[in-house]
């Protein structure tokens, strides 16, 4: 492997312990996202930025149909009304989809030059959004050396990636240490209820010997580790409440475990489980529709799992039956 000290870091973007994730903001399918939730998600991001939370992650996929791309635009509203503390640390973050019809180097500027029209700002951390490894690896060369680009021409003060595991990581390294390029972060799906990318792919190795700071989605496993569900009781609709159904019966000793140490602590479900990622080296961006649930995760910060409580935890997710699944996208 190639030693990280070949690659010059960026001191540009100076990343929180914690951000938020914003793939709800648009989604009708999934979040069941109305504009007459505006007001309420403004709320939302006042309240993280005000609480250090300076990490926003978008993607310009985010949003449902016609509504594609408003997860950016009402980030670039909300950043703009925003006159409170913290305001010159935010780092605006979108990823940049794979689309098949994206095939050029060219393709992934104007992408990110759309994005920032939304945003209303420059992008500060342009992603790619997934790995076309698994179905058309000869597409991701071009769309990586568009990514470089951005930085070489200084339209993102840097880069990222996701879904991309160790194997593929190390194979496209060196294509940005080559030109001087370093890899800002690397987004994969982590929780108690997904360990996968660690426990067996091994990601956090590699990302550690680069200089790679590694980013959690879907850090409460689409909302089943806040406590609020359980077998036999009322779900959510849709296609959450069919993959909790599957779930629940299998995760209750995660599940007994966080409600044990949350009751110790006084803290709440959610915020033992965000800092449980805290404590494993990753910047969990949970995502918050309403300030009550932003005030939840923002109530992860300012303290620790000591070691003790950490392994519990890891012994729990040891003895569950059931994993979330993970994305179709995520490369070995």
């Amino acid at each position: 492997m190639v030693k990280i000290a070949e690659v010059t870091q960026s001191p540009a973007i100076a990343l929180p312990e914690m951000g938020c994730g914003t793939w709800a903001w648009g989604n009708r399918l999934l979040w069941g996202y109305l504009p007459e939730m505006d007001e309420a998600l403004q709320a939302v991001f006042n309240h993280c930025v005000a609480q250090g939370i300076t990490l926003f992650d978008t993607g310009d996929s985010y949003g449902t149909g016609r509504l594609n791309g408003r997860s950016e635009s009402l980030l670039g509203q909300f950043s703009s009304a925003y006159q409170g503390d913290n305001r010159d640390r935010l780092c605006l973050a979108t990823k940049l989809a794979a689309y098949p019809w994206r095939l050029t180097r060219n393709s992934m500027i104007r992408a990110c030059a759309a994005s920032a029209q939304r945003l209303g700002r420059p992008v500060d951390l342009a992603q790619l959004h997934w790995s076309t490894a698994n179905y058309a690896p000869w597409q991701e060369g071009a769309l990586l050396d568009g990514l470089a680009d951005l930085v070489a021409q200084h339209q993102v003060k840097g880069i990222g990636l996701s879904n991309f595991g160790p194997e593929r990581l190390q194979k496209i390294y060196p294509r940005f240490r080559d030109r001087g390029i370093s890899i800002t972060t690397l987004q994969v799906q982590y929780s108690l209820l997904s360990t996968y990318p660690v426990t067996e792919l091994g990601i956090q190795d590699v990302c550690d010997e680069f200089g790679i700071r590694l980013i959690a989605y879907s850090p409460l496993a689409l909302g089943i580790l806040t406590g609020k569900y359980a077998v036999g009781e009322k779900l959510p609709s849709g296609l959450r409440g069919f993959l909790f159904r599957q779930l629940l019966p299998g995760i209750q000793p995660v599940l007994d475990t966080l409600g044990a140490i949350a009751l110790f602590r006084e803290k709440t479900m959610s915020q033992i489980a965000l800092n449980w990622c805290i404590c494993k080296g990753f910047i969990p961006i949970p995502g918050a529709k309403t300030l009550e649930q932003a005030q939840q995760n923002t109530g992860a910060l300012g303290w620790r799992l000591d070691a003790g409580e950490v392994l519990e935890l890891d012994n729990a997710v040891s003895r569950s039956d059931k994993q979330m699944v993970q994305n179709i996208f995520q490369t070995r």
